[in-house]
């Protein structure tokens, strides 16, 4: 075997080649996650999947997954190195589509000396993934993330609370279910992640989303196992939102 030397040229011609890219498909499963302090906090029968359904947000009469199936798939992850050392991580469906996603989780128990309660139990969603971006800026050490979503259904239970949510719908602010267009059905989340100072003036975790626009329905809301009506915002916008992260 014989091994030909690289001039210049032919490195520079590798190095300006563009990046990786991955096609995922995967499925998640996790019989329970447990956080302990002094008590814990478990959460039981973890998925993460696809949404395995073709009727999500029906009112366009379009069938937005492709082939259904409990799969988290039609991903494609883009991973690129710019000239100013910027990592970009690129997150696109392989077709011209939308990820379905699903999440799902049994109970969520705080356990302790004191006894155990069920804070929250049934969960489920089910969501549109249109895009999503990671970018670490190497001149600033900040995470930029963006990602566009749209819930189609969330479900879960309260039970320490004897409530529940039902059919809980989450997208864009200018979606329009009377006249729907897929392309105003996605809510933006727009995310800085970055060390910051707390009001001590110490480094910690720093989160910082400018502003979050959307419309919000909720089906049904149960008190005691019976439904008290529905509920709608209309132009929901949460703006100025900082968050601090720290041990105490």
């Amino acid at each position: 075997m014989a091994f030909t030397p690289l001039d210049e040229v032919a490195m520079g011609n590798i190095t300006g080649q563009a990046g990786v890219t991955i096609e995922l498909e995967t499925r998640l499963n996790i019989d329970r996650f447990i956080y302990t302090d002094e008590g814990s906090l478990e959460i039981n029968d973890i998925f993460i999947g696809g949404a395995n359904r073709t009727d999500m947000f029906s009112e366009m009469n379009i069938n937005l997954n492709g082939d259904a199936n409990d799969r988290l798939d039609n991903i494609r992850v883009n991973i690129d190195i710019a000239r100013d050392g910027d990592a970009i991580i690129n997150l696109l469906p392989i077709s011209f589509n939308a990820v379905d996603f699903r999440m799902s989780t049994g109970a969520w128990n705080l356990t302790g000396t004191g006894g155990n309660t069920t804070i929250l139990d049934n969960f489920k969603v089910d969501m549109l993934i249109g895009s999503g971006t990671i970018r670490v800026d190497t001149a600033t050490d900040t995470v930029r993330f963006l990602t566009d979503i749209a819930i189609d259904d969330m479900d879960f239970d309260i039970p320490f609370l004897a409530m529940g949510i039902r059919d809980l719908q989450l997208t864009g602010a200018n979606y329009d279910l009377s006249a729907p267009q897929p392309l105003r059905l996605f809510a933006n989340v727009d995310l800085e992640i970055f060390k910051g100072a707390n009001a001590a003036g110490v480094d910690v975790l720093a989160i910082e989303m400018a502003s979050f626009e959307a419309d919000l329905r909720i089906g049904g809301v149960l008190i005691g196992g019976t439904s008290i009506g529905s509920v709608a915002m209309d132009n929901l916008a949460i703006t100025d939102t900082s968050l601090r992260i720290y041990g105490h």
